[in-house]
């Protein structure tokens, strides 16, 4: 509609620009939350390498662990991204640590320019790409690691079977 390719009924284009900002800041606060859970995921996963001998030697990083989730993610955990209907997960965790690498919590709408927010995109992908090249990391990718995702709901039932069989 903004481009004059579609029929934009009775909304002028200020409102359509409001309507792209809505959606954009939306995005902004899921992917923010996505960052968390995979924030939570690489430390839980960096506490458990320094507590291996093994692992431990080799200086294991949080770049080391999203590189593996994004450029090296088991099979079965890309095919249950597809089921869920992510068409492009490798943007979306990239966008989410970028995103998570300078907000420590959700800034209110107000608190975010409208160029910021049309093009978040690029200035999360931007901030991930910072991190990842800050510092040199060791590539883990050849070290067998296998890791599973879970919905939260599929996560409280998973946990709910196994304390009942225990």
């Amino acid at each position: 509609m903004m481009q004059g390719l579609l029929p934009s009924g009775e909304k002028s284009q200020e409102d359509l620009d409001r309507t792209l900002l809505d959606g954009r800041y939306s995005e902004i606060r899921m992917l923010f939350y996505v960052g968390k859970d995979v924030g939570r995921w690489i430390e839980q996963s960096l506490d458990y390498c320094e507590r291996q001998p093994d692992l431990r030697d080799i200086g294991i990083l949080h770049q080391s662990l999203a590189a593996l989730l994004i450029h090296h993610s088991p099979a079965p955990v890309q095919a249950k991204l597809r089921k869920w209907g992510v068409g492009d997960f490798r943007s979306i965790f990239t966008r989410a640590i970028g995103l998570n690498a300078v907000l420590a919590d959700i800034p209110p709408r107000e608190y975010l320019s409208d160029e910021f927010i049309r093009n978040y995109y690029r200035y999360a992908d931007s901030m991930f790409q910072s991190r990842q090249t800050q510092i040199s990391f060791p590539d883990i990718s050849q070290l067998g690691f296998d890791f599973d995702i879970f919905a939260s709901g599929e996560y409280s039932r998973m946990l709910e079977r196994e304390w009942a069989e225990s």
